[in-house]
């Protein structure tokens, strides 16, 4: 399993599994990230927010919010 933080960019991937506590969980489950969601890396430059694209949303995630997301591909365009 990889953490979301280290796709590159154009990378896809899985969710498999969110981890930390339950507000952290609950809050990064309603914006749709949850296990067996699809992602696609838009940017991930280093220090800087992590850029995802998923169920037709643009979102953006700190570094310790991306560390906590495991995702199982990350196969890259």
């Amino acid at each position: 399993m990889k953490k979301l933080s280290e796709l590159n960019k154009d990378a896809e991937g899985v969710i498999t599994a969110v981890n930390g506590d339950a507000r952290f969980v609950s809050r990064i489950t309603s914006i749709g990230l949850t296990p067996g969601c699809r992602v696609t890396v838009i940017k991930n430059e280093k220090n800087r927010p992590l850029l995802v694209y998923s169920r037709d949303t643009m979102i953006a995630l700190n570094r310790s919010e991306s560390e906590q997301i495991e995702v199982e591909g990350g196969m890259g365009a």
